[in-house]
């Protein structure tokens, strides 16, 4: 026999002689005292019997009892593992849930970051932001409004439609939409209600749903995200949430873009008069010339410009300069480029267009220039100019200050006129200004109409 079976044996002998001595304490006292108080005989052994159930079946009761107590506290143990675990399941469900919707949001909100990171202008950030609506709200119509640079009213920037028509909000202005006011989103289940926006009743669609996200540029409330649909049929939590998510990048983005080209235009051109500078202004000639050959440019100047400081003071000084500047974009064509050149001196470039052809405009200009004068009250003034045609492979510096000895002829043979010199510094004859009078002409008519448009 091997020593697990002898083992097992040694075990079994062991209960049966725990089990017999127990039971042995438990009858022997029961024997003894039912011979004790009997005589003997089978009386004894009833007797004995009787004792030793009466020894032995308290202890069963408390056996039971304490059993059947056990038992409860194991199924009360039971019961609240299984609760407990049930409200684990139902937590770590949830938690799940949440992760995946924020895993969801987090996504979206770094892929349109992304998108709006590599929108170089304020168009392809619109774009953005329409794709952006079609994939957030994709049955709903939805539209962006937002502020113009006086802030004062609101332009349909973006909309998206399944039938092709936008939400159709008439707010005009950011102080009269009610979530640009507030700062803070907007929903309305039903125009109908008591407390809905004004500005959902009576549209084509009839009765609508809508929510309000505003959009903020740099801590301003400028515009609005307006999504519509059915009534009762409220735009979901989650997708309100990414409309928030879109209108503050997309908030931001066009903050940024707006102050750079604010940067880039104070950068570029004149504080006062709003031309370009002189740096501006020789970088987009020199643009112009790889694209045409024929330029002209020419060099203008305030006639006593230094007397009307001085007579009258620097304000009214600025004050002609700045109506200098507005008549010089008025009166010449979309292309031409115009800059001040430093003090009262001012440049002017003429694509496509001969020396010739620019001095009779610049005439046209110096006649209406008066009339500028009359009408805004200033003490009146008078314009001198020198022109010449750029050489091909000249540089424009040196064109520049041909046209500058040209201009200094002007104001020696009396002011108030236009000199055009040729290639060689002379000055052109009249004779020879005649010569493309027609041109000239056509070209009057040309910055005509384009006044005409521009007011």
């Amino acid at each position: 026999m091997g020593r697990g079976a002898e083992a097992t044996t040694s075990a079994s002998l062991s209960q049966r002689r725990s089990r017999h001595g127990d039971s042995r304490r438990v009858s022997l006292p029961a024997i003894a005292l039912g011979s004790a108080i009997t005589d003997g005989g089978i009386v004894r052994y009833l007797v004995s019997a009787g004792l030793l159930i009466g020894f032995v079946f308290p202890s069963m009761l408390a056996m039971i009892f304490v059993a059947n107590k056990q038992q409860i506290d194991a199924d009360s143990k039971v019961r609240q593992l299984n609760h407990d675990l049930s409200d684990a399941i139902v937590t770590a469900d949830r938690e799940a849930a949440q992760r995946k919707v924020q895993a969801r949001r987090q996504q979206f909100e770094s892929r349109l970051a992304n998108a709006l990171d590599m929108a170089e202008g304020e168009p392809e950030v619109i774009d953005v932001i329409e794709r952006s609506l079609l994939s957030v709200v994709p049955d709903s119509p939805a539209e962006l409004l937002l502020a113009d640079n006086s802030h004062a009213h609101l332009l349909r920037m973006a909309s998206v439609s399944a039938t092709g028509e936008p939400p159709g909000c008439d707010v005009d202005s950011p102080d009269r939409c009610p979530a640009a006011r507030r700062a803070q989103v907007q929903r309305f289940s039903d125009s109908d209600d008591l407390d809905a926006c004004p500005k959902l009743r009576n549209r084509a669609q009839g009765r609508l749903s809508a929510t309000c996200v505003p959009v903020s540029i740099m801590g301003r409330t400028v515009g609005v995200i307006h999504a519509t649909g059915a009534p009762q049929e409220d735009i979901a939590d989650n997708a309100v949430e990414d409309l928030e998510t879109l209108a503050k990048l997309a908030g931001a983005r066009i903050g940024l873009l707006r102050v750079m080209a604010e940067t880039q235009l104070q950068a570029a051109t004149d504080s006062l008069t709003g031309l370009f500078n002189r740096r501006t202004f020789e970088e987009k000639v020199s643009a112009v010339r790889r694209e045409t050959e024929s330029v002209s440019v020419a060099m203008l100047d305030l006639d006593h410009f230094k007397v009307l400081n001085d007579t009258h003071g620097h304000e009214t000084g600025d004050r002609a300069l700045v109506l200098f500047a507005q008549a010089l974009r008025e009166s010449f064509r979309l292309q031409d480029l115009c800059c001040r050149y430093g003090g009262e001196e001012f440049a002017v470039a003429f694509p496509s267009c001969t020396a010739v052809q620019a001095r009779n405009a610049l005439d046209a200009f110096r006649s209406r220039m008066s009339a500028a004068i009359t009408v805004a009250g200033l003490p009146m003034f008078t314009v001198s100019a020198g022109i010449v045609d750029v050489k091909v492979h000249e540089n424009l510096l040196n064109a520049l200050a041909r046209a500058d000895a040209a201009l200094y002829q002007a104001k020696n043979g009396g002011r108030d006129q236009v000199v055009v010199h040729d290639g060689e510094g002379e000055a052109v004859c009249e004779a020879e200004l005649q010569l493309d009078r027609a041109d000239a002409s056509r070209m009057l008519a040309a910055v005509s109409d384009v006044g005409r448009r521009l007011r």
